[in-house]
């Protein structure tokens, strides 16, 4: 009867092959998709897939502008540093909305 530690060593041994059998499998499997769609032209959109043609998500238009950097806000998300600090002087966030 083999070992514990011998069994953990088959375990693991078998763990490699299974993955790489898996690599493969998945090879031939993409292989074969890409052969049926080239063969009847279908695209990434037909099955609903993103394509890297799809738009990007905008950053946004900026809402502030810093008066001492001149660096912007759209006021989305996280607040920088200097709408912190202009804050934290008692400064309204609205005096430094662009027109």
């Amino acid at each position: 009867m083999a070992s514990y530690q011998e069994i953990l060593s088959q375990i693991e041994d078998l763990k490699a092959q299974a993955q790489e059998a898996r690599k493969q499998e998945i090879a031939g499997a993409l292989a074969e998709i890409k052969r049926l769609m080239a063969e009847f032209g279908i695209s990434v959109e037909d099955i609903g897939g993103k394509s890297s043609k799809m738009r990007t998500r905008s950053v946004g238009t900026a809402k502030y502008r810093d008066p001492a950097s001149g660096k912007t806000w759209t006021g989305r998300g996280r607040r920088p540093a200097w709408v912190v600090d202009l804050e934290a002087q008692g400064k309204s966030l609205e005096s430094c909305k662009i027109a």
